[in-house]
């Protein structure tokens, strides 16, 4: 397994370090902390083009490379990053064609990084080239095993700029989808507000207006603009893969914060890393949800440096960040805590940001394994040092075990967009809070969930939710009946259904392609403003532990052979289904067609693991948290207490802990912040 840290020597070179006479000097006392702390692997050069290329054509990788040669000294790994991220000020000095243009039609300028159009045909030429330059020079040292490319694509609101080479890409990519003016003018509505074109180059960029751009136009600029990023993802991947045959290439992913289509992301790495900024969330559930949607970007075809299934964090906060209004210290244990949950859902490797606090620059302040003066006294580069000693011991147990889910959220970014950026029933309404409700229920039982696109196979799964899927395509329709008609489970939301992929409402009826699946139709539906409650009466079996509210969004529904099992209880809608089920096929479909509290889906989670034979990963106290990694018949069980105080634990069989090498029987009691890494063999040795 890998263990390291986000190393900047740049950062540390005289007169920020070292000496006049040695210049270079902390590079040496850096590793030989990096080795005391178990590190063997860095991830370096994501910033570095300007001192790589100082001046146009004058290249100098040697300073990377001595770096290099003292981690292999170290028998320390390097992944390098390409330096695109942050483009040398005399590039856009040179050609300030090249600077992103923002909706209101100002040019955003050099001076910091990320100064760049996507779209630019200057831009990508120049990325080629540094690229290549770098992977000529450094791409065959012994020590480097893996590429970065770039660094947090599309962030800074950098997916999309208004260039007019953007405007060129713009009307080539509409020309490619639609092939004709007309079919383009019927299928984005354009008769609305009369904004018909007759030539391609008439269809505007949406930029800044006096009210809302056409949906469906704004549908697909947000596509065409998370093309173009991919395709800039792409081009450098197969660049590298053509240099440097065998290095498997990566990008540090943000947990699906921005607003490309990471799956599309996935799908030119080899495998999958991303940023975790765990220590300043403050719910286990809601981070354990973020690392079980970037596992699941890819699910095959994995290629780690070392051969391993899983996926990698390659910058995992190691202390406070700078950019809240408040950036508190993170806690003795936390950051032990959050790296056994980020093993615990599948990670295979973690790097620690900042290896050492910068003393200059605008980071200056960001928590980091060491701070500035760079003496290893400090409690984080303790704690550090003792995760690295465990994750040793526990390396062979964990090799390719992978985290196995019976249970699956559809999640697609077409209908993210869709919800966050276009005119909405209700502006209260949000599709990650929503997932998130029913991600909190199945994972306070510590039931296991991947995440999928809904053209994804999802036959291997006894149960999949389809939270609030407004936007839906026929094609995803259609394979959501087939999952069911083969025997799955299906929990369909209110919210679904409203418009196709073209963003036309049905005429036949919500939501759209599945009223027959669902056995009903969707007549109206009621938002509720905050604070306004409907109320829920359930039968039929379903088993309630509280008075259960309907808020912000009631279907009103009519029946159309399915089964009810619960009606809303107040309003002039009172007594119509707010809860179904219906057979289809060899399956069944439920529908929630409403909002409810958090504990309502305590209590549908309860309902379905019945109906679905679903069994948790292991039976613990709701305030712990359980995951599981397995290889064939060898299950290895994470037991993480996120409270501040100790958790009373009943061993029913003796159980081996990794970490301390001690088998438990009975109870025992989880200390705060505390882990546990357990299998049922009690005399498995620790190493």
């Amino acid at each position: 397994m890998y263990f390291g840290v986000d190393y900047h020597p740049e950062h540390w070179v005289h007169p920020y370090g070292g000496t006049a006479e040695a210049p270079e000097a902390c590079w040496t006392r850096d590793v030989e902390l990096m080795v005391e702390a178990g590190v063997n692997v860095v991830r370096m050069g994501e910033f570095a083009w300007g001192l790589y290329e100082p001046e146009e054509g004058q290249f100098r990788f040697d300073w990377m490379g001595r770096v290099m040669d003292l981690m292999k000294e170290a028998q320390i790994k390097v992944v390098l990053a390409t330096p695109t991220a942050a483009p040398p000020i005399w590039l856009a000095r040179k050609h300030p064609e090249i600077l992103p243009v923002d909706e209101h039609g100002l040019t955003r300028h050099e001076g910091t990084r990320r100064a760049y159009c996507l779209n630019s045909d200057t831009y990508w030429e120049y990325s080629r080239r540094i690229v290549r330059a770098l992977a000529s020079s450094l791409g065959s040292h012994p020590q480097l095993i893996a590429w970065q490319i770039d660094n947090g694509l599309g962030g800074h609101r950098t997916l999309w700029s208004f260039n007019e080479e953007t405007r060129h890409d713009w009307h080539a990519w509409l020309q490619a989808k639609y092939q004709t003016v007309e079919r383009l003018n019927d299928l984005l509505g354009l008769n609305f507000w009369t904004q018909r074109v007759t030539r391609w180059e008439d269809v505007p960029m949406p930029m800044a207006a006096p009210t809302a751009h056409n949906p469906a136009l704004m549908m697909d600029w947000m596509r065409f603009s998370s093309d173009t990023l991919v395709a800039y993802l792409k081009m450098q991947a197969d660049l590298l893969h053509e240099l440097t045959p065998g290095k498997p290439v990566t990008h540090n992913l943000r947990a699906l914060s921005r607003d490309f289509d990471h799956f599309d992301a996935a799908e030119a790495l080899d495998f999958v890393s991303l940023d975790s900024n765990a220590t300043i969330k403050s719910k286990s559930s809601e981070l354990a949800c973020e690392i079980d949607m970037m596992r699941s970007l890819k699910k095959r075809d994995i290629c780690t440096p070392d051969g391993d299934c899983g996926f990698w964090v390659i910058e995992q906060k190691a202390g406070n960040v700078n950019w809240q209004e408040v950036n508190s210290l993170v806690r003795p244990g936390v950051v032990r805590l959050f790296t056994y949950q980020l093993v615990s859902r599948g990670a295979s490797g973690v790097l620690y940001f900042f290896w050492r606090q910068p003393r200059i620059g605008s980071e200056k302040f960001y928590g980091g394994v060491l701070r500035h003066d760079g003496r290893p006294e400090g409690r984080t580069y303790r704690e550090i040092q003792q995760i690295g000693q465990e994750l040793r011991r526990l390396a062979p147990a964990l090799r390719n075990t992978t985290v196995e889910a019976e249970v699956c959220i559809l999640f697609s970014h077409e209908n993210d967009w869709n919800l966050k950026h276009l005119p909405q029933p209700t502006r209260h309404f949000s599709q990650r809070d929503h997932i998130q409700l029913f991600y909190n229920a199945l994972h306070d039982r510590n039931i296991a969930v991947d995440f999928a696109r809904p053209t994804e196979d999802l036959s291997k799964y006894k149960l999949v939710f389809a939270p609030s899927l407004q936007l839906l395509g026929g094609g995803e329709a259609d394979l959501l009946k087939l999952y069911v008609q083969n025997g799955g489970t299906l929990v369909g939301t209110c919210n679904t259904g409203l418009v196709d992929e073209h963003h036309i409402a049905p005429e036949c009826g919500y939501p759209h392609d599945l009223t027959d699946l669902f056995g009903l139709e969707v007549q109206e539906f009621d938002v509720l403003p905050p604070g306004e409650e409907n109320h829920l009466t359930l039968k039929g079996g379903f088993t309630t532990t509280n008075l259960h509210v309907a808020r912000l969004w009631c279907d009103i529904v009519e029946p159309r052979g399915c089964q009810v099992l619960g009606v809303y209880a107040r309003d002039f809608y009172a007594g119509k289904p707010a809860l179904t089920l219906h057979s289809f096929g060899q399956g069944r479909a439920i529908y929630v067609g409403t909002v409810s509290h958090q504990v309502f889906y305590y209590d549908l989670v309860a309902w379905l693991r019945q109906l679905c034979n679903l069994h948790a990963v292991l039976k613990a106290p709701d305030t712990v948290e359980v995951s599981m990694r397995q290889r064939g018949d060898t299950r290895i069980f994470f037991l993480l207490n996120h409270q501040n105080s100790p958790v009373r634990i009943s061993f029913y069989k003796p159980m081996h802990d990794f970490l301390s090498g001690n088998t438990f029987t009975g109870n025992y009691d989880l200390p705060p912040h505390g882990v546990l890494v357990l299998d049922e063999r009690p005399h498995t040795p620790a190493g």
